[in-house]
């Protein structure tokens, strides 16, 4: 079985092309930076840079959507594959082609803001009582969708 999941923010903007022919095909490229459980001993990096690819409808999905910095998480499968550079040198290669693609918080988490609300808009929670539960106002009942 060849199944990854990943989780990471987006380095850089994805890079999006389109394949020739009369079915053109979408093809992105970025890069994810996946921090690591733990850190070994003299090995100042914290994060793993993987390289993914996505075809079709996902291609077009991180075209539309997706920029640097962005938390998303995927699925999808390890590819290695190899080729001659100009230089006639073997390159090889290995990515993660991406089958599934999600964003992994909201939107403006990632960006330090208050979740769309001004200081003195954010609703506060009303203080709670001695035992430890939340005082619910008098007359809710009639402005709850359910009973």
């Amino acid at each position: 079985m060849n199944k990854v999941i990943l989780m990471g923010r987006l380095t850089r903007d994805p890079e999006v092309r389109y394949s020739q022919g009369e079915q053109a095909t979408a093809v992105a490229r970025y890069t994810l930076a996946v921090d690591r459980r733990f850190r070994r001993d003299n090995d100042q990096q914290t994060a793993d840079f993987i390289g993914c690819v996505a075809f079709g409808r996902t291609a077009e999905f991180a075209e539309k959507y997706l920029r640097k910095g962005i938390k998303i998480a995927i699925t999808g499968r390890i590819q290695t594959g190899s080729y001659t550079n100009k230089d006639g040198q073997r390159v090889y290669t290995t990515d993660v082609v991406v089958e599934e693609c999600e964003f992994a918080e909201s939107k403006n988490a990632g960006s330090g803001d208050n979740g769309g609300f001004t200081p003195s808009e954010r609703p506060m929670p009303s203080t709670a009582a001695g035992d430890g539960f939340m005082n619910i106002p008098d007359g809710i009942d009639e402005e709850l969708p359910f009973n």
